[in-house]
């Protein structure tokens, strides 16, 4: 009994301690900390802001819900106003969203979210809110590529529409377009609206192109004039895709 009373008072306290903490990590494991966060959270409380953690989850899910919805309403007043495109133009159309643009290439060619499977076509033309856009020149069965008539390699027979003065127009990379007479000295003079030709192979007459923004007529080896496209190829989001026949 001696011995054990010795031993108790050299180790008793180190042994209970040991005891203590011991239970205390096993505790702590068999709980997943909460006592410990519990603790925490009202022992720090005083030093957090006024506004909870919940409270500003709840505010950031409302703006993200606000933003999304405004989207939606943006979106739903872009294709409200291409249906209503689609319903005033003579040919039969399909809408397409415009799902791909290349940084590098952004004037030259999109890439749409319509497909073989929706009747597109290699050639079918394309249109959107101002007037021309292009022509279908690659289709796979769920999207479709664009050649933008703002491409320096697209070229569409153009006409002023005043006038009836023909001509042959190639894409700038930009906002503007090159067109070239056939004759010498056409009738043309700024302001002029620019109408797709009624002898055109690749594109159906009379869907606008834009108009006439400067005048040269001195050019060589043809008169020419900068034409500023009507249809906004640089923040198109959806647009639409006609068939055509080519002559």
């Amino acid at each position: 009994m001696f011995i054990v009373r010795r031993w108790w008072e050299r180790y008793g306290v180190q042994v209970f301690f040991s005891v203590v903490v011991l239970g205390t990590a096993i505790f702590l494991r068999q709980t997943q900390g909460v006592v410990l966060s519990e603790i925490y959270y009202w022992v720090f409380r005083p030093l957090q802001p006024n506004e909870l953690p919940e409270k500003q989850l709840t505010d950031a899910r409302v703006e993200e819900l606000q933003a999304k919805l405004s989207e939606l309403e943006q979106q739903n007043e872009t294709l409200k106003g291409l249906l209503d495109y689609v319903e005033g133009q003579k040919l039969e159309g399909v809408v397409a969203p415009i799902v791909g643009r290349s940084v590098d290439h952004w004037w030259q060619q999109v890439t749409l979210g319509r497909g073989s499977q929706d009747g597109i076509k290699i050639d079918d033309v394309v249109t959107g809110p101002g007037g021309l856009v292009g022509r279908i020149t690659q289709v796979t069965p769920n999207t479709s590529r664009v050649l933008l008539s703002s491409d320096p390699n697209s070229r569409v027979g153009a006409m002023i529409g005043r006038s009836r003065q023909m001509g042959s127009m190639r894409g700038d990379g930009s906002d503007r377009a090159v067109m070239e007479f056939f004759e010498k000295v056409p009738d043309v003079k700024k302001g002029d609206k620019v109408l797709t030709s009624t002898v055109s192979r690749l594109f159906p007459p009379g869907i606008p192109v834009g108009y006439v923004e400067s005048v040269d007529l001195e050019k060589s080896p043809a008169p020419e004039v900068i034409v500023k496209l009507s249809a906004p190829m640089d923040y198109l989001e959806w647009v639409v895709v006609h068939p055509f026949k080519s002559k």
